[in-house]
């Protein structure tokens, strides 16, 4: 089912729940005096609101710099493995060709295999730290015999040890970023605070009824927005491959995301 459709559905539910909600009550309780809300509820919905607001607030920062730090860790592997792949031009043929294709296969397996797994699974292949672990064994046991070469080989070795680092950073990314207990309050906050308006003693006339509508509609949409960027590789990156696939189009398709 697609993003927008869950988001629709899901802010449409919530607003006739709300609104059903209202009308029942409404029904049951005909005598009751708006006026009559007592100060301290007034207070306490407000408080509510604030520190719901916050809460709500921290969780969309938090999951928002979580995708920029794994659309970084993408590039940053990405660009770490296409300098390997080019400097290795100055080591003798046989060893630039076994490099490259070190790096080829470590390339091709990430997107074509790797990425799906990691998007289903939230972890990284083995046979993904096989291929980089091959690649560092061809890169260190190259023996440089010029001053060129050996400044070329410190220069591979680097960026070997970048590409492992930005490849544990992408398997820390890989996870939700927000633990259950997060989500368990965040859904329990928007309950309280929906809920709430009742303590208000919401009227039926259609002004209330709709900044009624209008609140729930916007705590489902916020709730959404946080869903959507817990996951950077499964959904908050358009193409969380295209790091990959533009430095090395021969790899295959990107990668789909959210």
């Amino acid at each position: 089912m697609p993003e927008w459709l869950v988001l629709v559905l899901a802010t449409l539910t919530a607003c006739a729940v709300v609104t059903a909600a209202v009308v029942l009550r409404q029904r049951r309780t005909d005598d009751d005096d708006p006026s009559e809300t007592p100060d301290v509820i007034e207070y306490m919905t407000m408080m509510t609101g604030v520190v719901y607001a916050i809460v709500l607030g921290l969780a969309i920062a938090g999951v928002w710099e979580a995708r920029n730090v794994a659309d970084a860790v993408a590039k940053d592997e990405a660009q770490a493995l296409h300098e390997i792949h080019e400097r290795a031009r100055i080591a003798p043929p046989a060893q630039r060709e076994k490099i490259r294709s070190d790096v080829d296969a470590y390339v091709r397996h990430a997107v074509t295999t790797e990425w799906p797994y990691m998007v289903e699974h939230g972890e990284l292949t083995g046979r993904g730290d096989r291929l980089l672990a091959d690649l560092r064994k061809d890169v260190l046991e190259w023996e440089p015999r010029t001053a060129r070469e050996e400044q070329t080989y410190a220069a591979l070795a680097e960026r070997v040890a970048a590409a492992d680092a930005a490849r544990n950073g992408r398997a820390a990314s890989a996870e939700p970023t927000l633990p259950g207990v997060v989500w368990f309050g965040l859904f329990a906050g928007a309950v309280v605070s929906v809920g709430m308006l009742f303590a208000l003693q919401i009227q039926r006339s259609a002004r209330e009824l709709l900044l009624a509508g209008l609140f729930t509609s916007l705590i489902a949409f916020l709730l959404f927005l946080v869903r959507h960027f817990d996951e950077p590789f499964a959904r908050g990156l358009t193409d969380p491959a295209g790091a990959f696939t533009a430095l090395f189009p021969q790899a295959g398709g990107g990668v789909a995301g959210g």
